[in-house]
């Protein structure tokens, strides 16, 4: 027979083992006394009952020098008490939690949970309290659970696992998700062994490839392959197309067209290529005109097609060719951003724009930049080009989850920032902090709670008022920007840390290719020495009824998520659209009409008959004709349900303004409808 003593308060739980069953337990004093420690009251309960009685304490001493009898801990008085009747003993880890329940599970290194008091209990009893932890946050879906059970595992700790449930009172290392290391420093050309005009060299700024560079040069960059370049945020994919754009017009291959999703982001590129190449060849810039002309929202730069160097959003360009206007000579065209293909509001309009161009410039050189792609070999394959990944990253990045309550969300923000920002990076730049928010009313709300050195930014401030931002983070004047998701692939801030405040875009989840993305702006090798991406998730939240899911199990899905294939499938409205769009552009000539069409990407759905019974183009031969309400859709982005839309309430509503607004609430009903089918 094995005897277990647990010291208690005042007494000693003493429990009598047969085969690690507990037989019998016993509540035992100890008193000092002039002979030495001697027992006192002393109490039985036999099997499964559930009294105690009173039992003579002579019989403890029976008892223990008929049982090999362990200690669970140091204890003066009972050692003393064994010492005195010679009983012999030692002293074992046994979860004292489970003892509370008379039960018996001994602890060793390997199976041992360090406790919030310091001692060790069982993985079952860590496990139990864990979750009385949660259920004071409410909620928590069963990936999070089982993400915080297996941290609990791998580190043995209690605390370090509490880390991700209550970060104001741990360090944040503790609650790691995983680590991405940095790639080891490989070799690469310098740009004086390659076949580059040396006015380019010398205008460039650039001595060295990265190794990203260097891969698009040996898969045929500078001979005119055209390459599909996924890569890690500020891994060089921009050089790469500066360097083909440059060299073939240089010599004399034609224009270059550079093409991303956002007019800040537009902004910053033509910039920096004003900066640099604006002795060599004039840049323009052609993006969309603000409806509200004021002295803030005045254009930035030469809004000429014509020069030799545009920088343009994708829907400014687009227009610009939709409206049947001539593209000067181009010889290459860079499409950063390519992942917006799968964008379910504008996927369809990249998808149209990069086939109209390829038809209207089937000379030029294409290049299409992403930093995250799901399944690139397909995706490459369809747009006609030679794949270039290269997956290592230039700085580690690691990842951080941390399950917290809403209210405590912007006092966590605040004390990451404000690490981040007092650690100095050997590059001798302060860290600093994209923060991602659903919506812009919460941009404004996290910022100005935050206070003094933070900044909100999204597209609803002036060009002016982004700028100004934009140069104090640049310049290290703020600690932190505060924006939407939605301009998550969007424009250059050099940040060494990103916290996700929501996994939302408006009232929807990101996808994985979106977490990714803008994840992947936390560390510039220029700038910083590591990476940083924190995922406040809170548990039992949502942004949406419809949305069938809580963000902590969102969480789960993003950081272990794997992104799909790009395949968009273009819905009756966008393929309407896109075909309007491409009879433009090919003068309405049938057998170019087909051949634009299967360029693009996405399956498009059959609307030629549905075009012809509505009266918007007629057949003549090998053309399609359309009639003056076609280009209207083409010109201004409309397929033919919301060109119903909108002669219907012309009949009704004589205000343009209220026209415009009940399109609007139609466009987010839309919106949602398309959620809910994407979802299922």
């Amino acid at each position: 027979m094995n005897v277990i003593v647990q010291p208690q308060k005042g007494n000693y739980k003493i429990l009598f083992l047969d085969n690690l069953q507990v037989r019998a337990v016993g509540i035992a004093e100890i008193d000092a006394t002039p002979k030495g420690y001697r027992p006192g009251h002393y109490r039985v309960r036999w099997g499964g009952k559930h009294q105690f009685r009173l039992t003579p304490s002579k019989e403890l001493v029976v008892s223990l020098r008929k049982a090999a009898v362990y200690l669970t801990q140091k204890d003066e008085a009972f050692e003393g008490f064994l010492h005195d009747f010679q009983i012999p003993f030692t002293h074992t880890s046994i979860c004292r939690i489970c003892l509370m329940e008379d039960r018996i599970t001994p602890l060793n290194r390997k199976n041992g949970i360090r406790y919030t008091t310091g001692e060790q209990v069982c993985f079952d009893c860590a496990r139990r309290e864990l979750r009385r932890e949660l259920a004071t946050m409410g909620r928590v879906g069963k990936q999070a659970l089982g993400h915080l059970e297996e941290l609990l595992r791998n580190y043995r700790d209690m605390d370090k696992v509490l880390a991700s449930v209550q970060p104001e009172k741990v360090k944040i290392s503790q609650a790691l998700f995983d680590r991405l290391d940095a790639h080891p420093v490989q070799k690469t050309q310098g740009l004086d062994e390659l076949p580059l005009p040396r006015a380019f060299i010398d205008a460039a700024g650039v001595a060295t490839l990265m190794p990203a560079q260097q891969m698009a040069v040996e898969a045929g960059l500078l001979h005119g392959k055209h390459l599909l370049i996924v890569s890690a945020t500020a891994s060089g994919k921009t050089f790469i197309g500066e360097m083909a754009g440059m060299k073939n017009h240089l010599e004399g291959r034609g224009h270059i067209l550079f093409l991303v999703p956002l007019v800040a982001l537009a902004v910053q590129k033509y910039q920096r290529f004003e900066e640099r190449y604006g002795k060599l060849a004039g840049v323009g810039v052609l993006i969309g005109q603000a409806r509200i002309r004021l002295p803030e929202n005045a254009p930035v730069g030469d809004r000429n097609i014509r020069a030799p160097i545009v920088v343009g959003t994708y829907e400014g360009v687009d227009h610009f060719i939709r409206s049947g206007k001539r593209l000067p000579p181009i010889g290459t065209v860079v499409i950063d951003e390519v992942q917006m293909l799968e964008d379910p509001d504008r996927g369809h309009r990249l998808d149209g724009l990069i086939a109209r161009l390829k038809y209207l410039a089937p000379k030029a050189q294409f290049l299409y930049l992403s930093a995250t792609i799901g399944v690139p070999k397909v995706l490459a394959k369809k747009l006609g080009a030679t794949l270039v990944r290269y997956d290592d990253r230039p700085v580690a990045l690691e990842r951080y989850l941390i399950f917290v309550e809403h209210k405590q969300k912007i006092p966590t923000i605040k004390r990451l920032c404000t690490q981040e920002y007092s650690r100095v990076s050997s590059k001798g730049f302060h860290g600093q902090t994209i923060v991602f928010t659903h919506a812009r009313a919460r941009t404004h709300v996290i910022a100005d709670a935050l206070g003094p050195g933070y900044a909100a930014y999204h597209a609803g401030l002036t060009s002016q008022e982004r700028r100004e931002i934009e140069a104090k983070f640049l310049s290290g004047k703020i600690k932190a920007v505060v924006t939407t998701a939605a301009l998550g692939a969007g424009v250059d801030f050099p940040a060494s840390q990103v916290i996700f405040d929501s996994l939302a875009m408006g009232i929807s989840w990101l996808s994985v290719q979106e977490f990714n993305q803008m994840a992947g702006r936390a560390g510039r090798p220029d700038f910083h020495d590591l990476g940083k991406v924190v995922v406040l998730a809170e548990p039992g939240a949502s942004y949406s009824r419809s949305t069938g899911s809580t963000e902590e199990e969102i969480a789960m899905k993003l950081l272990k998520g794997e992104m799909e294939e790009v395949a968009p499938e273009h819905d009756l409205e966008q393929s309407s659209e896109e075909y309007v769009a491409n009879a433009v552009v090919c003068q309405g000539k049938i057998s170019d009409l087909e051949r634009i069409n299967e360029t693009m990407v996405g399956t498009m759905e059959p609307v030629l008959d549905i075009l012809l019974e509505k009266d918007l183009v007629t057949r003549q031969e090998e053309k399609i004709v359309l009639t003056p309400l076609a280009r209207v859709m083409a010109e201004h982005f409309i397929g033919v349900e919301r060109l119903g839309e909108i002669q219907k309430l012309m009949k009704k509503i004589e205000d343009p303004v209220e026209i415009v607004a009940e399109l609007e609430c139609a466009e987010m009903e839309q919106k949602k409808e398309r959620e809910k089918k994407k979802r299922k």
